[in-house]
């Protein structure tokens, strides 16, 4: 029998339902909404180059966090991320500006055929591994990037393709505030079904190829069915990225889904944190405000030392390679153990046991 003047501490778990809650405690949820309370109506109080540095910033996330799915949670590394954004891109151009459909229908249909393509060149993957695996994914990058550039009469060849922004019902989302409303709905959805993904069998069987495909292969699970899903379910958000992308800056074109780009998406995963959702979040933002960050440390000093700018403008890759390194040297589990250890530490402090 209870005890009436025992009170309960802690959290208890009585079910299953509770127990595979994503946040188990209720002050988390909280925190939660309160977080999505503040994105949504930060807009209102920002001025328009902050807004769209944000939606840059939100917009890499949803391809990072597809992304993350097929590197950081599977365990097959992707060089051509670059190309499959192109995929994304040029299939809602298309769609869009040459036959007319609407937005709405041409994003997820830009995600599905960014994920057709995608299973189709993740095949390799039963018989390939690490860096063989990823010198077929940057086959992939040269392959597509070669169909873009030379179809003239559907891509438009080097010269690109101009595109539109969404409408809805007369309602044009041209603004900067309109169209980061239009990608944070996107990268909620993005974030929760990718959170729920990794509590069904589904993410569970890739998290076991990740960790060990021959014991997961023992245990009865298809390698082969789900390292090309892995590939679909990947490129599928890349895909939605792309077309978000495209039609955010109104332009693709072949420079655009440079190997440069798939080297970025790779880098915002491991500074991020590989096998963490939020970690690709952390690392879009980090990655995307970094060569603002440089340029405005750029412009700070170049009143103090005028010579000095010519030399520091030319620095960002050397930051950004340096920047990897560091994470890889220091952290390797990226800006999402970092938070962690930061939470922990509040956690006991100022206790140190």
């Amino acid at each position: 029998m209870r005890n009436p003047f025992v009170m309960d501490c802690g959290e208890f778990h009585v079910n299953y339902k509770q127990d595979m809650a994503i946040w188990k405690i209720s002050r988390v949820r909280m925190r939660v909404f309160i977080l999505l309370a503040v994105f949504a109506v930060f807009p209102m109080f920002a001025s328009d180059y902050v807004i769209g540095l944000a939606t840059l910033c939100g917009i890499a996330a949803i391809g990072a966090i597809g992304l993350n799915i097929l590197t950081g949670f599977t365990g097959q590394i992707s060089i051509g991320v670059g190309a499959f954004l192109g995929v994304g891109g040029y299939t809602s151009a298309i769609l869009t500006a040459k036959l007319g459909l609407s937005f709405w229908i041409a994003m997820p249909t830009a995600g599905i055929i960014t994920a057709v393509v995608g299973g189709l060149f993740g095949l390799p993957s039963l018989r390939l591994k690490g860096l063989y695996l990823a010198i077929a994914t940057l086959a992939a990058q040269v392959i597509i990037l070669f169909v873009i550039s030379r179809w003239d009469s559907l891509t438009g060849g080097t010269a690109g393709m101009v595109l539109s922004r969404p409408e809805l019902g007369g309602f044009v989302f041209y603004s900067e505030r309109s169209y980061y409303y239009l990608m944070f709905i996107v990268l909620v959805i993005t974030t929760i079904f990718t959170l729920n993904l990794f509590r069904s069998r589904v993410g569970r069987a890739f998290i076991a190829v990740r960790d060990r495909d021959v014991a997961a292969e023992v245990m009865g699970i298809d390698l082969f069915k789900y390292k090309v899903l892995a590939f679909i379910v990947s490129s599928f958000f890349v895909g939605i990225a792309g077309a978000l992308l495209g039609h955010y800056t109104m332009v693709v074109s072949p420079e655009l889904y440079s190997i440069t780009v798939s080297i970025e998406y790779l880098a915002i995963i491991l500074v991020g944190g590989l096998g963490s959702v939020f970690g690709s979040i952390y690392g879009a933002v980090f990655i995307t405000l970094l060569p603002v960050v440089l340029r405005s440390g750029v412009e700070l000093l170049s009143g103090v030392f005028p010579d000095l700018s010519a030399v520091l403008i030319g620095m960002k890759e050397v930051v950004f390679g340096l920047v990897i390194i560091l994470f890889l040297i220091y952290e390797p589990q990226g800006l999402a153990k970092i938070w962690k250890n930061i939470k922990d530490y509040f956690k006991l402090w100022p206790f140190s046991y």
